[in-house]
């Protein structure tokens, strides 16, 4: 759950087009709205959407709202608790994310020394920004009571089991491609991650605190029982029961866990996205409200509600592999390229995300233009909803690499969502609740 702020340039400087006390610029490709006194290649701190301002730094740059006796505003716009940032429509003019000059930093570094391309969460122990993660209201957990009532005779561990990695931003990583990688963009879905593996599972008995000690001073250690089994989890938890958890109940995930249950291979692990519903009146990712987005064009295309179905009917799930890997009994990872994800995908009879194009990469505008192509516009999938955006695999690396790339729609429509909902249905915000009840 990384989120950085970043020290750069803004460009194609030009007039609002229906303000006449802004400006609109270029930083990372997106559009930002900024103030009459930015220059054109003004070096500043971007932030990102999904990021939360700490409050100091709002404070120090008066970015939150405040009103005078006479209820004037008379300072900025951030939410004083949330101060979180959003894409938004100001105006007619599209605004994904927030540019501040070098000076709002000055209280925490010299700015001389800030450089294009740094990076910054913290500065000289002063947080500056963080990930924003609301928390959700109505969520079930396993009380205190029902876990002191279990009582384990033996632990049950999968050390091979590995976790998914966080995919990071395209906008901001175009430098990692080489000359000649294979790339391949593929759809990004709005679901919930899940992980599954036919891997090494080791058992051992639970001994009193007073045995397991004289064990230990006698240098006795105890050999655990291994054998091959089938695991599931989300991306950081190992769901060892379908109890509990973000959803109140993981039930929605064993179907899709048994869909993998002797087409594995020993050491294979297969990363996929649920999508649809976990019940018949929950679905996976939260409803939005176009008519929140003020954006008519938008609700015309797209109607009153954003549900993200997939072509799900109520209370029915999908799941799309976009991952897999074989780990060997010393713990090495061998990360399968997407043609043989596609073929095992096959083998298997499970889809895996759909493909846009497969080709070598040679220059970042020549990969940015592609992804033009595909990022934004209607889900291929039912064909009800806007599509989340894309990701970009590289196949030729020795571990996952991937980057995805968010269509502006969408941010809009998922800061309405952790906005409003009372449950945000976000992937960061599962990751503390499973961990806090697993």
């Amino acid at each position: 759950m990384s989120y950085n702020a970043y020290i750069t340039e803004i460009k194609n400087l030009r007039k609002h087009s229906n303000a006449d006390r802004l400006h609109c610029g270029t930083v990372f490709g997106s559009n930002v709205i900024v103030g009459l006194n930015t220059q054109e290649g003004e070096l500043g701190i971007y932030f990102p959407v999904d990021g939360r301002i700490s409050t100091e730094y709002a404070t120090d740059n008066n970015l939150l709202r405040k009103k005078d006796e006479q209820g004037n505003n008379i300072g900025g716009y951030l939410d004083p608790d949330k101060r979180n940032i959003r894409a938004v429509k100001l105006r007619g003019e599209q605004s994904d994310g927030l540019f501040m000059p070098l000076i709002s930093l000055e209280n925490y570094v010299d700015i001389t020394t800030l450089q294009e391309g740094d990076t910054i969460t913290v500065l000289n122990g002063v947080k500056i920004c963080e990930k924003y993660v609301p928390r959700g209201r109505n969520r079930t957990y396993r009380n205190d009571k029902e876990r002191k009532e279990k009582k384990p005779t033996e632990k049950i561990t999968f050390p091979l089991f590995i976790e998914h990695y966080d995919t990071n931003q395209l906008a901001y990583n175009t430098h990692q491609f080489q000359v000649g990688d294979i790339c391949t963009i593929t759809l990004k879905m709005h679901g919930t991650s899940q992980r599954t593996s036919h891997t090494i599972k080791e058992t051992k008995g639970i001994l009193p605190r007073w045995l397991h000690r004289t064990l230990q001073a006698i240098g006795i250690k105890r050999t655990p029982k291994q054998e091959w089994d089938y695991i599931s989890g989300t991306r950081r938890v190992i769901l060892k029961s379908m109890d509990g958890g973000y959803y109140g109940s993981n039930a929605f995930r064993q179907q899709h866990h048994d869909k993998f249950v002797g087409k594995l291979h020993k050491g294979e692990s297969v990363f996929y996205e649920v999508v649809g519903f976990v019940s018949e009146s929950n679905p996976i990712m939260s409803d939005c409200s176009n008519k929140k987005t003020n954006d008519k064009d938008f609700i015309k295309q797209y109607g009153d509600t954003t549900r993200f179905s997939y072509g799900c009917e109520d209370g029915q799930s999908e799941i799309y592999i976009y991952r897999m890997t074989m780990t060997n009994e010393d713990g090495y990872v061998v990360e399968y390229p997407w043609e043989l994800v596609k073929l095992r995908s096959e083998q298997m009879g499970i889809p895996c995300c759909p493909e846009y194009e497969t080709f070598i990469f040679t220059t970042a505008d020549d990969l940015l233009e592609r992804v033009e192509k595909y990022w934004e516009g209607l889900d291929p999938i039912g064909g009800t909803h806007i599509k989340e955006g894309i990701i970009v695999r590289i196949s030729n690396r020795e571990r996952f690499t991937a980057y995805k790339h968010k269509n502006w729609h969408f941010k809009v429509l998922e800061g309405i969502i952790k906005e409003t909902a009372d449950a945000p249905d976000i992937e960061e915000s599962q990751d503390i609740i499973e961990q806090e009840s697993a």
